[in-house]
């Protein structure tokens, strides 16, 4: 499109040089001044990024990144050498002024160091596209931005600025090009990580289009949070099976910290960014999405298969647990993420007395490391109290085809 746009753009250039003399000099230089702009905007509109960097980057880490020049391969058939791109590093500040000014003013200086930050912009003739390839760039060190009150490292944003003087033939016109990569926090330690998913998962799921850098909401209705969740969910977990109704309604109850609500009465509230990662929730020593991530990690590492066949309820409150089992028959169980615990899965399951009386035990939760060590599957097996699963599936029928072959016809 964009290449059939510069076509009609030489042609009407052509028509008016033909017609200059009718014209005259004052119109023909109005016009070829306004088609220099008409280039020029889409000269500079057609420079992008192809592979973003990643958006949580470590300092002395390895990274790839390209941008692509959609009218590279028309434009650029006749320069002499190819162009160099640089890869620089903004603030969000910088970000900003370099929106206002319409990218139209240049660098002043790079807030961190970039090692192998030049890259030629080249034509690949058999694909036809004209592309910089950053292949192994590596942020040295970063330079810190003033922060506003009780903002943390880790909710500040900055972006990789890619950029080149390109002359275009046959007008010989100098164009800057520029162009910002998506958010980026930067860390420089392994434990951040957490809490920079969070800042760019918050910006990702929540920027409008044509915004300020970075300017994002700091509250955002309950509904588009709970589909950014399970979004995020299936796309970590890398299954089919999303998050339900009364998944959302644990997790609302967890967030807002309100367990008199009922699940309509949460759908026209908002959530804030300080509910979501920057408040502890109450008697725990972590933030909701820090659960939550924790939540993500387990299954993506332990429990895909379970979760994607239905076995483990995961999101629900022990009360509620309580409640669904205190009338079952005796061994009846089920699974819930752990509250206390970050990334742990646990077993709750009901035993009733001679009499009658049932009262609901928890085992102590498995985490990742647990896991790895010894199945899930073969944990539910070894545990002769376990018998069937909530509402009413024997074990080695929910769980059988997740035991491990080697142990099975072992006593």
């Amino acid at each position: 499109r964009c290449e059939n746009l510069v076509e009609v753009y030489f042609q009407l250039q052509q028509q008016v040089m033909a017609s200059s003399t009718e014209l005259g000099p004052e119109l023909l230089s109005r016009l070829l001044e306004r088609f220099n702009e008409v280039l020029s905007s889409l000269v500079k509109s057609s420079f992008l990024v192809e592979k973003q960097p990643p958006q949580v980057l470590k300092t002395q880490t390895k990274f790839q990144a390209s941008v692509r020049f959609l009218l590279g391969p028309q434009l650029l058939k006749a320069a002499p050498k190819p162009y160099v791109v640089r890869a620089d590093m903004v603030t969000e500040k910088q970000a900003r002024e370099l929106e206002l000014s319409k990218y139209s003013n240049t660098l002043s200086e790079s807030t961190g160091e970039i090692m192998h930050n030049t890259v030629a912009l080249e034509t690949n003739p058999t694909s036809g596209t004209c592309c910089a390839n950053f292949k192994n760039v590596l942020l040295k060190k970063i330079k810190r931005c003033e922060r506003k009150g009780s903002e943390s490292v880790t909710e500040e944003k900055c972006a990789v600025l890619f950029s080149t003087n390109v002359a275009l033939t046959p007008s010989n016109i100098s164009i800057h090009l520029q162009v910002l990569s998506l958010p980026i926090v930067v860390i420089v330690h392994g434990n951040q990580d957490n809490n920079a998913k969070a800042t760019v998962l918050w910006d990702n799921a929540f920027s409008e289009t044509d915004r300020v850098p970075f300017v994002v909401a700091e509250r955002v209705p309950w509904e588009k949070m709970c589909d950014t969740l399970n979004l995020k969910f299936m796309a970590e977990v890398q299954t089919t099976k999303g998050l339900l109704k009364e998944h959302y309604f644990f997790l609302a109850q967890k967030i807002f910290n309100d367990h008199s609500a009922r699940p309509e009465d949460f759908q026209n509230r908002h959530v804030s960014w300080a509910q979501f990662n920057k408040e502890i929730l109450p008697g725990r020593g972590f933030t909701f999405w820090q659960w939550f991530d924790g939540v993500l990690d387990l299954t993506k590492r332990c429990l895909k298969s379970y979760w994607s066949d239905r076995l483990i309820v995961g999101f629900i409150s022990k009360q509620y647990v309580c409640k669904l089992l205190s009338a079952e028959p005796d061994g009846t169980f089920l699974l819930r993420f752990s509250d206390s615990e970050i990334g742990g899965v646990t077993i709750a399951y009901v035993i009733r007395g001679t009499d009658g009386s049932s009262q609901v035990e928890n085992i102590q939760p498995f985490s990742a490391k647990d896991l790895s060590i010894r199945s899930l599957g073969d944990r539910i097996r070894d545990l002769g109290q376990l018998r069937n699963l909530y509402p009413n599936i024997p074990k080695d029928q929910a769980f059988g085809s997740h035991y491990n072959s080697e142990w099975r016809g072992q006593g």
